[in-house]
């Protein structure tokens, strides 16, 4: 519910701004701005509040959070009329549009509010109407700095009857007071009521994934945690070759039992197949266990965040912590990209500084089409290059990341050295050998001499993972 006309006289009717000096503006959300007042020794708080459903202005007795960080239009109020007085305060007829003239030195300022729930806005002008900017800036109506804006020139235009009356809302004190308490438990998109709903669906969207993602895990980890199984059906093949016949899709021993095999392999094969599912499986098996932690930790802290949201009781500040609080599942969602980034431009070059990160972003933070990158005859970091879709891979990028995979290598030293290169699709790991080896294929040669003006101007280039 936003006021009507005849609900804005009557704030304004009891506040009786005139007079008053502004002392602060805080903005704690792109629609919601606080202007802190002060006469013959009283300070208040005016809230403008333009959220659709809830336009409003009066006088806030709830405490009001500061945004995490500058907002634009407080910054801009603050410039121009903190230590300004309010000369006038009223509302131009029954238009929900309030003009108020703030006098600081020798200019004078019209702030105007114009409270319409489908077009509500904050304009500032000088005395001639040339705006200095607006709340909202809406180019194709020209509320934009530089725009000329003056509703004064429909102020005596006939208009339909309005048959509004000051609603009867429940409460003591003010009306002002009223409306205060009324919006912070019930009224409309910044009330208690709707942004606890909003921090619930939130929580239980969240709660969804992460227990979607601890399911999977703990699949797998029964899964893997059959590992020696898998172990003792490769000795059992091996011990058993003489029972295999070509073709055989099964192996079934004299203790009972019943080995898969697949017809198109040869009974070593199989059983090394066998072995390197157990090897698969050994090594992952931490790594679950470690992800179903994680998660479980992170479902922990989703309750914590959620029973906080809910305790708070100012909607002000409910609304704050809703967009700081991240009600989002963390352990189960992308990991932190490893190794060390560059950005150049729009394109993205990673380096894998050990053996470690080099598996970690070949498995999970590259693409087929991605670019790889690695000295020849040294061992070195794996460099890639993240595909742009339609684009090819620039020559002064491909020198970039040529300078890194020699520099991030045993051939730092030697100052220049030969590269391979080819897109990720191209490798395929080396079997038995150690994490993350690769072999690759399709590969093409690059020679690079070091350039250190090159790798001073990548430095300042280094993101943050």
């Amino acid at each position: 519910m936003s006021l009507n006309w005849k609900e804005i006289n009557l704030v304004l009717e009891e506040l009786g701004l005139e007079g008053s000096q502004i002392q602060n503006a805080v903005q704690s959300a792109y629609d919601v701005v606080i202007l802190r007042l002060h006469k013959k020794g009283v300070t208040r708080q005016l809230l403008v509040s333009l959220t659709g459903g809830a336009c409003r202005l009066h006088e806030t007795f709830k405490a009001f959070p500061k945004s995490g960080k500058p907002l634009r239009f407080a910054e801009f109020l603050n410039s121009k009329i903190v230590n300004g007085w309010i000369e006038e305060a009223r509302q131009l007829g029954d238009d929900r549009i309030v003009r108020l003239l703030v006098r600081r030195g020798g200019r004078q300022f019209r702030l105007y509010l114009r409270l319409w729930s489908n077009a509500a806005n904050f304009i500032v002008t000088d005395e001639n109407a040339y705006i200095l900017d607006a709340m909202r800036r809406l180019p194709k109506k020209s509320e934009i700095t530089g725009g000329v804006y003056a509703p004064e020139s429909r102020e005596n235009e006939n208009t339909t009857a309005r048959n509004y009356e000051v609603r009867d809302i429940p409460g003591e004190g003010s009306f002002n007071k009223k409306i205060d308490d009324f919006y912070s438990s019930q009224g409309g998109a910044l009330s208690l009521e709707a942004l606890r709903e909003q921090a619930r669906r939130n929580y239980e969207g969240s709660l969804a994934r992460i227990s979607a993602a601890l399911e999977r895990l703990k699949d797998k980890e029964a899964e893997f945690s059959d590992a020696d199984k898998l172990k003792e059906y490769g000795d059992v093949i091996l011990s058993n070759l003489s029972l295999i016949k070509k073709g055989d899709l099964w192996l079934e021993t004299q203790e009972k039992m019943r080995i898969k095999l697949d017809p198109l392999k040869s009974p070593s094969a199989q059983a090394g197949l066998y072995y390197e599912q157990y090897r698969k499986a050994k090594s992952g098996l931490a790594d679950i266990r470690s992800e179903i932690t994680s998660g479980e930790k992170e479902m922990a802290d989703l309750e914590s965040r959620y029973q906080k949201l809910l305790a708070e009781t100012n909607p002000l500040i409910l609304a704050k912590l809703l967009k700081s609080t991240r009600l989002i599942p963390t352990a189960v969602k992308e990991k932190k990209r490893p190794g060390i980034s560059f950005r150049r431009g729009d394109w993205l070059i990673i380096v894998g500084r050990d053996a470690q990160e080099n598996d970690e972003l070949l498995r999970r933070h590259v693409k087929g089409n991605d670019l790889w990158l690695h000295a020849r005859d040294f061992h070195g970091s794996y460099v890639f290059i993240k595909q742009r879709s339609g684009k090819t891979f620039p020559l002064e990028i491909m020198l970039d990341a040529g300078n890194l995979a020699i520099f991030y290598s045993k051939g730092r030293n030697s100052g220049e050295g030969d590269l391979f290169y080819t897109h990720v699709k191209y490798l395929r790991r080396a079997k038995d050998g150690p994490k993350g080896l690769v072999i690759p294929t399709q590969e093409k040669n690059l020679h690079i001499k070091l350039d250190q003006g090159r790798l001073r101007s990548l430095e300042t280039c280094r993101v943050v993972n």
